[in-house]
């Protein structure tokens, strides 16, 4: 159990004085987007703009398959598996690091510890997929948003949900152009704030409802045959894996100044304070008013067929915060995606901004937000992106591939209690993660009935 001492070592002052060389050696993607130059508290905010993000908003909707038990230990299960996840991988980056070998990407991790094909053609694909995935889903939530504060103004408008969602794309693809990760800790800062105040205002604005006579009967039943209440219960774990999935802790990390000992903790911890107080405050105040009424996103269960049921200026404020926060949500998992454009199109021997550097940055990651936002305005249909989402990337590169990384690198005994805890989250979740994918898709095929490209949802 040596590896979880955090004291400070003569390795890590090693790794401090190495720094200056391996920056030398560093691509193009490496040295201007994952700058090395970060605090404990810096992670802190990434961290929680990366995880604590307005899907946490789908949480009543998980339960509504889960019901109140199996929901709040789904909820339990995820935070203590997740944090005790992210620390293991931070704890082999920290060591690889030590030997040697900085990772600063998780298929850099991949390519080392498994083989070059995991990192090439697994692990590479899939964090591509996720980061990819939450830019879209960002955009199509963002669009959704502004459409609901249009809506509140202009019951019989005429705007379609695509047109919001391009007008949030332009904000992207102005955010987009910060240079690296780590001039993103202000805006993560505020939108650790954002966070706070958005589900404040869910759960606010639910224990009114839920008190009032203008809620929904209350109803915690789940509905549905055996049938569908079982590929219902997997659909939710997929959510809920989603809700708490990051994706991207190794680029995280690599923002911190050496030595790194310690720092990633220090900003976990700051991560899942807040999770703990935003997460179960949604979901069960969110379930608690509305029951298996709750929608998909709970702030839509605020408007009872294009009726308010708490003040408007309250749902303008709410919608709003959280707009704001999901620009900088969708701009945080950019990066793995800049970092790779960076590294084609960059040149590590020029400055960060000459114009050999700027001018192909700008073209690739405008390119990028544009991409991300015809497919979100082509696809509104953010329930089942959530779950696809969840069940291929977040599940394996968030609750399996850690342990096992953890179990490779430290080789822990066959005897030993740790060993047998990690063998078993990698089992118990990769079997999760297979029977998700196929809720997810089952999901999907069910409801493409009703698909439409630039659906008005």
């Amino acid at each position: 159990m040596g590896v979880f001492n955090t004291g400070s070592t003569a390795a890590d002052e090693g790794e401090e004085a190495a720094a200056p060389q391996q920056q030398k050696d560093l691509d193009a993607g490496a040295l201007f987007v994952l700058k090395s130059k970060g605090s404990w508290v810096h992670c802190g905010y990434h961290l929680t703009t990366s995880i604590v993000a307005p899907p946490l908003l789908s949480l009543p909707y998980a339960f509504t398959f889960l019901g109140w038990a199996a929901g709040i230990l789904c909820l339990v299960v995820g935070a203590l598996v997740t944090f005790y996840s992210y620390n293991l991988i931070s704890l082999v980056l920290e060591h690889n690091a030590n030997m040697g070998r900085r990772h600063l990407r998780f298929r850099d991790m991949a390519h080392d510890i498994l083989g070059p094909r995991w990192g090439q053609y697994y692990v590479g694909p899939i964090q591509f997929l996720v980061c990819y995935g939450a830019v879209v889903a960002s955009t199509l939530l963002g669009g959704q948003c502004l459409k609901t504060i249009y809506l509140l103004s202009h019951p019989d408008g005429s705007m379609k949900l695509f047109e919001f969602v391009i007008i949030f794309g332009g904000l992207m693809l102005i955010l987009a152009q910060l240079p690296s990760f780590h001039s993103l800790r202000h805006i993560n800062m505020v939108s650790l704030v954002l966070c706070l105040a958005y589900s404040a205002c869910a759960t606010g604005g639910s224990i009114y409802i839920g008190n009032s006579s203008k809620g929904p009967k209350k109803d915690y039943s789940v509905n549905g045959d055996a049938e569908d209440r079982l590929f219902g219960v997997f659909n939710a774990i997929a959510i809920i894996a989603t809700t708490f999935g990051n994706g991207i802790i190794p680029e995280i990390q690599a923002t911190l100044a050496p030595p790194v000992k310690g720092k990633m903790f220090k900003g976990l911890c700051i991560c899942y304070t807040v999770v703990t107080v935003t997460f179960f405050s949604v979901a069960i105040s969110g379930y608690w008013a509305f029951g298996n009424q709750s929608d998909s996103l709970i702030l839509s269960n605020f408007l009872d067929n294009g009726k308010a049921l708490v003040p408007k200026w309250f749902i303008l404020m709410s919608n709003m915060f959280t707009i704001i926060q999901l620009s900088a949500v969708g701009v945080v998992y950019l990066q793995p995606t800049n970092e790779v454009l960076e590294k084609t199109f960059g040149d590590p021997t020029s400055g960060e901004f000459s114009a050999r550097n700027v001018i192909p940055r700008v073209i690739a990651r405008s390119l990028s937000v544009v991409s991300a936002t015809t497919i979100a305005a082509m696809l509104p249909f953010f329930g089942d992106i959530n779950s696809v989402i969840g069940a291929f990337g977040f599940m394996p590169l968030d609750f399996v591939l850690p342990v096992v990384f953890f179990n490779l690198t430290f080789k822990p005994s066959k005897r030993s209690l740790l060993f047998w805890v990690n063998v078993t989250i990698a089992v118990v979740f990769s079997a999760l993660g297979v029977i998700a994918a196929v809720a997810a898709v089952r999901q999907i095929s069910l409801d493409a009935k009703n698909y439409r490209l630039f659906a008005n949802l």
